[in-house]
């Protein structure tokens, strides 16, 4: 059985139900299964080889919801491309995996100029000069389906980025047995069932699409928003009747935050999952009080998406639990190893690691990255943990310098290198600092070979990296601290960065 096969199946039970819906638009299971599959048809005529990669650069529509269900029935591998990455980041990904087919909609369609090339078919969301219409494609295969693909449970259903600014990007293959177990999971652990409503806010290019085929495989309806503004999330879920969301804790801070939060009492939410970073204790308990008892987390990494562990509501009103990310979940497992392999028992600290039917199959092309991180049929993390007598697992810090900023990864050996373009910059170290909104911001130490303002390399930052790696704030020094090796000390950086803090506000 292939992921697809849980949304066809759904279609056929419920066929009159709502799947999707994004503002005024809605679609319903059967007719979304047959754009899907003429949408497919029109994939293959373009591309027949079985396992071909199809890049889709689009923000949040029922279009974009279109194209990725396409992707996956015709066989192909998905690589999401990150709307909001800059132009040279999103053609590089494209280039590295040889995608053959490219999705944009309207506003992505000039940043994947670069990609354009012998061999590679443009497709868009809305009308262009130059690109085929998938609406078209969708008119003229109507009613027909795709043909069948046939391959391994370990074959790749999609290449997500860990990183990329400059050099090679890592593209983590996710195979089909991990899509089939990160969805049985989810239905398992959130209890989905049909009818219900899952508020997707967060991009499907990101976290949300790890909820869709569980929620359309469940018989729900995805509701989809568009780069909304919390005060509109924060709409959709006292009004939506949603059941199920995802969100990063910088969100769920804001959302807190906002006039108003207190004025619904929430009746109809029963997941409300934050997940890509860590979230204080005392935050849990005002969500909890402000959203009521729905307040869940998931625990994974892109090599083993979404929910290797979960912690439920019920869990999370421990106050003991508070801190944790939960249990190993179905067909996953979990445990603590010391720096020789050995595995270490409840209440001891060390590398975090997970195998089994989540995780995944390697780096696209790059075997001696695999074989660095997956030794002895281990993922290995980088992150710290250690798992309680009950089994729960608290994550005490990452051996790896990656920042998760607002959920998302940021990498600083991505962000130095563009920061050090700067005529103006000499040395630089990329950190990342505690952060009530963003869970962690990235901060960015400088040494100058020349007169330079904290706001002009931001500026030139931004230019380069994007909203999400541009570091929030820089600190300037005559001379960055290394050693006597020559290594940049980082520890110092930070404490010398939570010192001024402090001194900021005595």
């Amino acid at each position: 059985m292939y992921p697809f096969h849980f949304f066809e199946r759904a279609a056929r039970r419920w066929p009159d139900a709502i799947a999707a819906e994004a503002g005024d638009q809605k679609i319903g299971y059967a007719d979304l299964l047959m754009r899907a599959n003429a949408l497919a048809c029109g994939l293959q005529k373009i591309d027949p080889e079985p396992g071909s990669r199809v890049g889709i650069c689009c923000y949040n529509s029922l279009e974009h919801l279109t194209a990725w269900l396409a992707t996956l029935a015709a066989g192909k591998v998905w690589v999401p491309l990150q709307a909001t990455n800059t132009a040279d980041e999103l053609c590089r990904a494209a280039g590295f995996v040889g995608a053959s087919i490219i999705v944009t909609d309207g506003e992505t369609v000039p940043r994947m100029q670069g990609a354009r090339g012998s061999g590679v078919t443009f497709l868009s969301t809305e009308p262009t000069d130059h690109d085929r219409i998938i609406t078209e494609l969708i008119a003229e295969y109507e009613g027909a389906i795709p043909a069948p693909v046939a391959l391994p449970l370990d074959a790749p259903q999609a290449i997500k980025f860990t990183g990329g600014t400059t050099g090679t990007p890592k593209g983590v293959m996710q195979p089909y047995r991990a899509w089939n177990t990160n969805i049985v999971t989810q239905i398992d652990a959130w209890s989905l069932a049909p009818g219900e409503r899952c508020l997707a806010a967060a991009p499907i290019t990101h976290g949300t699409s790890t909820y869709i085929l569980p929620t359309l495989g469940s018989g729900g309806t995805l509701v989809l928003l568009d780069r909304p503004r919390p005060e509109q999330t924060l709409a959709a879920l006292q009004t939506g009747d949603i059941t199920t969301t995802f969100v990063p804790p910088t969100v769920l801070y804001v959302l807190m935050e906002l006039e108003g939060v207190r004025d619904s009492d929430y009746a109809s939410l029963r997941n409300f999952i934050y997940g890509g970073g860590p979230m204080r204790p005392e935050a849990i308990t005002r969500a909890q009080d402000i959203f009521g008892p729905c307040i869940a987390s998931t625990y994974g990494q892109t090599e083993a998406p979404q929910i290797a562990t979960m912690i439920t509501a019920e869990d999370l009103l421990r106050p003991e639990k508070r801190a944790s990310v939960g249990r190993e979940t179905m067909l996953s497992e979990v445990a603590i190893l010391d720096p020789e392999g050995a595995r270490l028992a409840a209440g001891e600290t060390g590398e975090v690691v997970i195998r089994g039917d989540l995780v995944m199959t390697g780096y696209w092309n790059q075997p001696e990255k695999t074989a660095e991180t997956i030794r002895n049929g281990w993922l290995h993390t980088g992150d710290l943990g250690m798992v309680d007598k009950d089994g729960f697992l608290f994550i005490k810090g990452r051996a790896k310098d990656m920042i998760i900023t607002g959920g998302y990864n940021v990498y600083p050996a991505d962000v130095e290198p563009m920061i050090g373009e700067h005529p103006a910059v000499l040395d630089c170290a990329v950190f990342g600092i505690a952060d009530d909104k963003w869970g962690e911001s990235v901060h960015a130490a400088v040494q100058l070979s020349e007169a330079a303002t904290a706001d002009a390399i931001l500026a030139f930052a931004r230019e380069k990296l994007g909203p999400v790696k541009t570091p929030k704030t820089i600190t300037i020094y005559d001379r960055l601290p290394r050693n006597a090796l020559g290594k940049l000390q980082k520890s110092v950086l930070v404490e010398d960065y939570e010192a001024r803090k402090r001194e900021e506000a005595s």
